[in-house]
């Protein structure tokens, strides 16, 4: 069994225009200072440049090494912002058009047609880091209609989930090339934003190998699903994991739609890890059981909680939780070893 790697930190609620937020080697050093040993870096210019990575194994040495130094490896790439534009219904043009580098704004077909590049450079570029696995989002046709209200008409969902397979197979082929795995976040205001969303997915893309999940349980708790029971069922697709706490408080108001409410009034909301529901003793202990090796990030996001004070207990919290798996079973030393007759005799044979 393996034991689970951590604690990680994504660092994109965490850029910002300040010493030492402005830099990746400013937040390494915080980020290390903080206990973590890993960093899930956006693929954000101020911080990273996709494209030289893609293009030059030196450029990813260096990062490899200025983060070495430090004591910290990365855990994954993220290109959220990316996977997002790979598929965008037009009632969300204006609002997805800033994800997007400025020469290709508000013009949809050549955004995406960026886009779908961006991710196949995020392979190369993962696969010059050393990295298996890759952190994103799957975008969305399909979501303006989540709810069946008016009525949908026919095999438009299913429609929907064919062209976003259509869109993702070639990225997904340049990451099997590359050896990686993208993991897509299942986040309401995707596609895949849940078990059956995500087999429809992979039925349609005939289970290819490189589409995976990154797994999020604060996701789950919003959506009133069971993130234990996600694990049992989905853990050999499981790919990364956001350690992200959550609470869900239904009203006499208002549930889990939120009412259109700020984020410090909805029901559900996001919170500091240990100040939500999440059980996460029993999620890591499910990732131990089913022998998850990958990394355990902290993606930081609360309602009330300064960021600095989240991520400050978030290491220490992360490290607590990590299971050391052992190596043999807790009864060995009453073993009796193999008799095949001692066997047949104990069942009276």
């Amino acid at each position: 069994m393996k034991t689970i790697k951590g604690p990680g930190i994504f660092l994109a609620q965490f850029m910002g225009d300040t010493t030492p937020f402005n830099t990746l080697s400013g937040l390494a050093d915080w980020a290390a200072g903080l206990g973590y040993k890993g960093l899930q870096i956006p693929t954000d210019p101020r911080l990273f440049d996709l494209e030289q990575a893609a293009g030059s194994q030196t450029y990813c040495d260096d990062i490899k090494g200025l983060l070495a130094d430090k004591g910290l490896e990365i855990t994954e790439l993220s290109t959220h912002l990316q996977g997002q534009l790979v598929a965008v219904h037009p009632a969300y043009d204006a609002q997805f058009d800033g994800f997007a580098a400025p020469h290709v704004r508000g013009n949809p077909a050549a955004r995406q047609a960026w886009a779908v590049e961006q991710m196949k450079l995020g392979a190369v570029a993962s696969r010059r880091l050393g990295l298996t696995t890759h952190a994103s989002f799957s975008g969305a046709l399909a979501w303006p209609y989540v709810y069946p209200w008016p009525q949908r008409p026919a095999g438009l969902v299913e429609d929907a989930f064919d062209e976003l397979a259509r869109r993702w197979k070639p990225i997904l082929d340049v990451f099997d090339e590359n050896g990686v795995d993208i993991g897509f976040e299942l986040h309401p205001g995707e596609d895949l934003h849940d078990g059956v969303t995500f087999e429809m997915f992979l039925d349609r893309l005939g289970n290819h190998p490189r589409a995976n999940i990154l797994y999020d349980p604060s996701h789950m708790v919003l959506q009133h699903l069971d993130y234990l029971a996600f694990i049992d069922i989905y853990h050999e697709r499981i790919k990364c994991f956001h350690v992200k706490d959550a609470e869900l408080r239904p009203n006499g108001r208002s549930g889990v739609y939120g009412g259109y409410q700020g984020w410090v009034d909805r029901p559900g909301r996001f919170r500091s890890l240990g100040d939500g529901q999440v059980d996460f003793t029993q999620i890591f202990s499910k990732m131990a059981q089913y022998d998850y090796a990958g990394w355990a990030v902290l993606e930081w996001e609360c309602a009330l909680k300064h960021p600095e004070d989240g991520a400050a207990e978030g290491a220490p919290f992360i490290a607590k939780h990590i299971i050391r798996t052992t190596p043999h079973a807790f009864d060995d030393f009453a073993k009796s070893g193999a008799d095949r007759d001692l066997n047949k005799r104990l069942m009276g044979l």
